[in-house]
């Protein structure tokens, strides 16, 4: 993921870091600080899909546009592209997307972007050749096989980025827009309690109630070492 994100403009001053445990206090000491955002890879279990469709079931579809957006939100519309949406979330919110090298593919892409409503902004990605390609190669990169065409993943990719306006954002390409889970306070990171249990140990409990695990990766969007 690293060698994708530098290739397209994430600035070699971050990196993405493996998270080995969301409990475990010595582990979590491992990861550099501040985090800027976590990446996940969540199945779709039973228990979780009744708590989306709940959640979305009372929400209408993403209206944003612009620079004022407090989140930068790409909808899933290219076959197989969670993994590329799933990296765009992370480096185009935060401060992350304050660091992105200037003329660099992704800042060119998201000059075009940013000012596009959630259909234009799908349709520009998936037009974007250099980052279907770039999707391709997140696959590829992964630690499990790629999908071949016609093949459907039960893993989704849910980035948590803390945001400019300080809150945590969920940030899916398959959900209807961008999701506020809270606000964070200044000295609070993404990978912060506080964060976390907003986060990605509120969809853990929820597997949990219904009595079971919740098995996931996750990476940090972090300063590099």
């Amino acid at each position: 993921m690293n060698e994708l994100a530098h290739s397209i403009g994430v600035p070699k001053e971050l990196s993405f870091h493996d998270v080995y445990s969301l409990y475990d206090s010595d582990m979590l000491a491992m990861v550099p600080r501040p985090v800027f955002a976590l990446l996940t890879t969540i199945p779709m279990t039973e228990a979780w899909k009744q708590e989306r469709d709940t959640e979305d079931a009372d929400l209408e579809w993403y209206k944003g546009a612009g620079p004022a957006e407090p989140a930068i939100w790409f909808r899933q519309t290219i076959i197989h592209g969670c993994g590329l949406i799933g990296l765009l979330h992370c480096v185009s919110n935060g401060v992350p997307s304050e660091l992105i090298v200037p003329g660099s593919e992704l800042a060119n892409f998201l000059k075009k972007a940013v000012p596009l409503g959630m259909d234009e902004r799908a349709r520009l990605l998936n037009e974007t050749e250099s980052m279907y390609q770039a999707s391709e190669a997140v696959a590829q990169k992964g630690d499990t096989e790629a999908l071949k065409p016609g093949e459907d993943s039960i893993h989704h990719f849910v980035a948590l980025v803390k945001g400019l306006d300080g809150n945590l954002w969920e940030l899916e390409g398959s959900r209807k827009g961008p999701l506020n889970r809270g606000s964070l306070g200044e000295t609070e990171d993404a990978l912060s309690e506080r964060a976390l249990e907003l986060g990605i140990r509120r969809l853990v409990d929820i597997q949990r109630r219904a009595g079971g695990d919740l098995p996931f990766s996750c990476i940090a969007l972090a300063p590099s070492v």
